[in-house]
């Protein structure tokens, strides 16, 4: 794509395909992969990801919210689509729309099967979480009978899934508490089809878990992260494509005197002769204030030009005393050339935060190319 004039999120479907294609590598063919598009893709189009996954293989949809199910629905997404973290409040619309309920505590499954039943369903499609560490949310091994005595006295609904989620399974150091939680799922899924009478999906990897736990990928994994280009680790990365860059441009250039300051508070004082860049783009953009103060970087002319000062609602300042550049030229925020990794680390975060960070204002512009 040629440069950009303005500051945009380039979404690039070829690298999209390339991750999917890596991912289900590590699979044997008769595993399912589950793809989560929650919190807009990862700060992308949930649109446009789940169309381009739907053409490519994917056998499942997860998102956060039931909101944001009904945005796939309406953007002709026609695959099963499991909403992780429904709320009672929005179950007939749920239904209505065909979505699938993970299920994770006594009062959600009580009031799920009353709205089915009230609405008539029958064999509803549920999904049951359990927790085993994460401690997020999820029913408890102690659970299971409460659950059964419960789907026992309704034919509204019918487990399709059994599922829990791996706290920690990137990081190596934690290789014990990991195979605890696959030990005790197992324990768990066991004794749940042993009393349902049928055997449902069982599914608890994360992309990490697909990576370094094989043991554990089960009938479907979940993917998000490593979808969108990043594996948690340098290893992963380097084998993986970042679906989104966001760009920007130089919109001026400044030289400051010695002691000159700059921008709002007065953050930054020259202590030289300093050339800096304007660039469009702010902390309503989603590149927040903890970027600021030479944390967070940018990348023009394929060399790092540190923010300095304070982040503002609409721009950023960097310091570009070494590099070459003119007004009009093109930033790079984030993408191949510099991962979203490198930058969040250096400001205190991670790569999710600064991806699902980028606010709708920003322009979206699909790629299908492999640059």
């Amino acid at each position: 794509m040629d440069s950009t004039n303005e500051t945009v999120l380039e979404i690039n479907l070829a690298h999209l395909t390339h991750n999917f294609k890596y991912l289900k590598s590590k699979l044997s063919e008769n595993v399912k992969i589950m793809v989560v598009v929650k919190a807009s893709g990862y700060g992308s189009d949930a649109a446009v990801i789940a169309k381009h996954l739907e053409k490519i293989g994917a056998d499942y949809f997860a998102v956060a919210y039931v909101s944001e199910g009904v945005l796939l629905r309406e953007a002709g997404i026609q695959m099963p689509i499991l909403v992780l973290h429904p709320q009672p409040v929005n179950f007939t619309k749920l239904i209505k729309y065909q979505l699938e309920p993970s299920l994770y505590s006594a009062r959600v499954l009580k009031d799920f099967i009353i709205t089915a039943n009230l609405l008539d369903k029958k064999d509803y499609p549920i999904h049951i979480k359990f927790n085993t560490g994460l401690n997020r949310i999820g029913f408890w091994e102690n659970d299971v009978d409460f659950i059964i005595e419960k789907l026992d006295q309704t034919n509204a609904v019918k487990v399709v899934s059994l599922l829990s989620h791996l706290a920690a399974s990137e990081d190596h150091s934690e290789r014990e508490f990991t195979l605890g939680q696959i030990n005790s799922f197992k324990k768990i899924a066991s004794e749940m089809i042993e009393k349902l009478g049928y055997i449902p999906m069982l599914h608890q990897s994360n992309t990490s878990g697909i990576l370094n736990y094989p043991e554990a990928h089960f009938d479907m994994v979940r993917t998000g992260i490593g979808l969108y280009g990043y594996g948690n680790e340098a290893k992963y990365d380097e084998e993986l494509k970042p679906v989104a860059s966001l760009k920007s441009i130089v919109s001026q250039i400044h030289t400051l005197e010695p002691g000159e300051s700059l921008g709002y508070n007065r953050a930054f004082i020259a202590s030289g002769f300093t050339k800096t860049a304007t660039i469009p783009i702010g902390h309503a953009d989603g590149i927040g204030r903890q970027y600021g103060n030479k944390k967070g970087f940018v990348m023009i002319h394929n060399k790092r030009a540190y923010i300095i000062g304070n982040v503002c609602m609409d721009m950023i300042m960097v310091e570009i005393t070494d590099i070459d550049c003119k007004e009009g030229d093109e930033v790079i925020i984030f993408g191949p050339e510099s991962g979203a990794t490198k930058i969040a680390e250096n400001s205190g975060t991670i790569s999710y935060e600064l991806l699902t960070a980028i606010s709708s204002r920003v322009k979206r512009v699909v790629v299908v190319d492999d640059n």
